[in-house]
């Protein structure tokens, strides 16, 4: 299996955050953070997530009901604690989506826009003097 992202000491208190917020406790609940957290690291497609980590179908549903719900950015705000604002830094970048992801067919409203290049969104980060994250949001 791939080392662990989390040691199990950062791994208990996320998974008690988790547990918190309704999070189901399945035996492959780290397993499936692990993976996550993997593909977010590497930066790879959700097929090619190594098999040590899960069925990689399983990982990609538990990621989009987990963003669905907002529960990954409740997990990303509670770990912000105590940042060091003597500094604080925001950067944008523009991030093309695929033609079809508009939210037309669903009705459902999506921070997607028409540009010059096409379907596109908006991702802003802060983050404090130490570089440590302290605020997402797309537009």
């Amino acid at each position: 299996m791939p080392r662990h992202m989390l040691t199990d000491e950062r791994w208990s208190k996320l998974k008690a955050m988790m547990l918190k917020m309704n999070i189901y406790n399945k035996p492959t609940l780290r397993q499936t953070t692990e993976g996550i957290l993997y593909r977010i690291r590497a930066g790879c497609p959700w097929r090619d997530l190594p098999i040590d980590f899960g069925a990689w179908n399983a990982i990609y549903k538990c990621f989009n009901e987990w963003s669905r719900s907002e529960k990954l950015l409740q997990i990303f705000s509670s770990l912000i604690v105590d940042p060091d604002l003597e500094w604080s830094f925001i950067d944008g970048s523009i991030v093309k989506a695929h033609q079809h992801s508009s939210g037309a067919a669903s009705g459902n409203e999506t921070a997607i826009g028409q540009s010059v290049a096409g379907y596109t969104t908006k991702i802003h980060m802060a983050v404090d003097s130490y570089g440590l994250p302290i605020h997402y949001n797309y537009t």
